[in-house]
C-alpha cells in the first residue's frame, strides 16, 4: 500500500466511524414523553395516543416511554407536574384539557407541548392562530365544551317533562365558566332551570353529588370542567343509584354507563394527537404545525342504563344515535 492509499484509508475510517455511530445513536434513541392529565376517563385518550403512535411505527418501550403525571382531578397541581417534567428534560409534554395546558404553558418554557383540549386554543391564549401557532404549542381541539344547547335539546327529547337540570363545576376554572355561561343561556331558551353547584375540589364534588335528593332535579348535564370529567365514573355510578339521567360530553362515557353522551371521542383526540407527537419527536417545529380541529361529533345512547333508571328512549333519538348500547 503506498503512502497516499494508506492516508486515504485512515481518513475514510475516521470519517465513516463517527457518522455510523451517530446514525446508530439516533436510531437507538428512546424519546421521553411527559403526560399531564387529570386522570379517570382521560386515560382512554392516552391509550388512543399509543395506538396512533404504533400505527406510525413508534412502539412504547422501544421508541418512546411515557412519564405520566396524574393530577387526580386537581388542576392546581398541573404547574408543578409540568415544571418537574421539563426539569427532568423530557423531549415533549402531552397535555389533556384546556386548564392543564394553560398551566403547563406558564411554567414549562423550553419543551414543546402537544395538547388535546375541548375548547378554542386561540381564545384560551394557547396559540396565536390555528394556521400558525407561533409558540412551542400545537395540537388538537374540539368544540365539545360549546354545544351545551344541543345536549339540552337531546335531553328534552328524551325527557319531555324536563324542568330542572343540575351541573357541577369549579367557578375558578375559566373554561368551565365559559361552558357554564353557554349552558345557562341554552337552558333559558329552552325554559329549563339550570341548577349550578360549585365545587373547588374532587371532595366537594363527590360530597355535593352524593347529597342530591330524589326528585330534586330531573337530570345531570356536564359542562366543560376537566375535574368533573376525571370523576365521571363516580358520577355515573351514583346517578344510576339515584335513577338520575346523565348527559355527558365525550361519546366514550355512554359506553361506561352514562345515559347519553353527545360529543367527540377520546379515541379520535388521541389518534390525531399521535401524528403531532411523532412529527415533533422526529424533528418538526411545532410552530409550523397548524392546530387541528376534531369535528366528528357522535350521539351515543345507553339503553341498558335507560332500563335501569326507568327511562324510555324515544324512537326519534334512537334513529339519530350514531351508536346504541344494548
Amino acid at each position: 500500500m503506498d503512502r497516499r492509499t494508506f492516508i486515504g484509508s485512515v481518513a475514510s475510517g475516521v470519517l465513516t466511524a463517527p457518522l455510523s455511530g451517530f446514525a446508530q445513536a439516533q436510531q437507538a434513541k428512546v424519546y421521553r414523553v411527559g403526560v399531564v392529565l387529570e386522570g379517570g376517563p382521560y386515560y382512554a385518550d392516552i391509550d388512543a395516543l399509543k395506538d396512533g403512535l404504533k400505527e406510525l411505527g413508534f412502539v412504547e418501550g422501544k421508541h418512546y416511554v411515557l412519564e405520566v403525571r396524574d393530577l387526580k382531578g386537581d388542576r392546581r397541581a398541573a404547574e408543578a407536574a409540568a415544571k418537574s417534567l421539563e426539569r427532568e428534560k423530557v423531549d415533549l409534554i402531552y397535555t389533556v384539557g384546556t386548564s392543564v395546558t394553560a398551566a403547563s404553558k406558564r411554567v414549562a418554557t423550553q419543551v414543546p407541548i402537544v395538547f388535546a383540549i375541548g375548547s378554542d386554543p386561540v381564545a384560551a391564549g394557547l396559540v396565536e392562530s390555528f394556521a400558525r401557532p407561533g409558540t412551542r404549542l400545537t395540537g388538537v381541539f374540539s368544540q365539545s365544551n360549546n354545544i351545551e344547547a344541543k345536549r339540552l335539546q337531546i335531553l328534552k327529547l328524551i325527557l319531555p317533562e324536563l324542568h330542572k337540570v343540575v351541573t357541577f363545576y369549579d367557578p375558578s376554572n375559566p373554561p368551565a365558566m365559559a361552558s357554564a355561561n353557554s349552558a345557562r343561556e341554552a337552558a333559558r331558551q329552552l325554559r329549563i332551570e339550570l341548577i349550578e353547584r360549585h365545587a373547588a375540589s374532587v371532595e366537594e364534588l363527590r360530597l355535593g353529588f352524593q347529597a342530591l335528593q330524589a326528585r330534586e332535579v330531573d337530570a345531570f348535564l356536564y359542562v366543560g370542567d376537566a375535574m368533573v370529567t376525571s370523576q365521571a365514573p363516580f358520577i355515573i355510578d351514583t346517578a344510576r343509584a339515584k335513577r338520575l339521567p346523565t348527559m355527558f360530553h365525550y361519546a366514550d362515557l355512554a359506553e361506561h354507563g352514562a345515559l347519553v353522551a353527545y360529543g367527540v371521542s377520546f379515541g379520535e383526540m388521541g389518534r390525531q394527537s399521535a401524528k403531532y407527537v411523532h412529527q415533533i419527536l422526529t424533528g418538526a417545529d411545532p410552530r409550523s404545525l397548524p392546530v387541528v380541529s376534531v369535528s366528528k361529533v357522535e350521539l351515543v345512547v345507553n339503553l341498558k342504563t335507560a332500563r335501569e333508571i326507568g327511562v324510555t328512549i324515544p324512537q326519534e333519538v334512537r334513529l339519530r344515535a350514531d351508536k346504541i348500547i344494548e
